[in-house]
């Protein structure tokens, strides 16, 4: 698979469809999510959009979503359980669940952060033609060989700027 583009760490931008073809497969990692819901970064306001109005596939596991969950409840954030409960279901209902790895799978390089594997995992097993972190150690790996020829790796300030300005 290749992807158009090219953003300065070698990651390759993800595909846009303003034509209906089917929905853009993306992972956002926990950080991610944290950005666009928690935060409501307004840096990311055309992600958010995006992902609202046009509802792409967002792809995640179990073992991420309780990641999530686990962090929503981190006691630096000081959100009420009924808080935590409600953006973890928000999200949760947006998502495809993926499938552990297959037996089999094409290899992936090992994550220097063995607890960001996973969201490799996810996009890989889902298809994904994206996955959008501010993860260093996620970043680093978009330009392996490994990564390259299945999905990109972006941050999602690269992704709002690689944007249509339809969206």
């Amino acid at each position: 698979m290749t992807h158009p583009g090219s953003q300065p760490n070698g990651g390759e931008s993800p595909r846009f469809s303003s034509t209906g073809a089917p929905s853009p497969r993306l992972v956002l990692d926990t950080n991610t999510v944290l950005a666009l819901w928690l935060f409501e970064d307004p840096s990311l306001a055309t992600l958010r959009n995006f992902i609202e109005s046009t509802q792409p596939a967002l792809l995640s596991r179990a073992d991420a979503l309780e990641e999530l969950h686990r962090v929503l409840a981190y006691r630096n954030f000081d959100l009420p359980p009924s808080r935590q409960a409600e953006l973890l279901a928000a999200y949760q209902n947006r998502v495809i669940p993926v499938p552990s790895p297959a037996p089999g799978a094409p290899p992936l390089p090992p994550c220097r952060d063995r607890d960001d594997q996973k969201f490799l995992e996810i996009a890989q097993a889902g298809g994904a033609q994206t996955l959008i972190t501010r993860d260093k150690a996620l970043l680093r790996l978009a330009r392996h060989r490994l990564v390259r020829s299945q999905f990109a790796i972006v941050t999602p300030e690269f992704w709002v700027s690689a944007a249509p300005s339809t969206l």
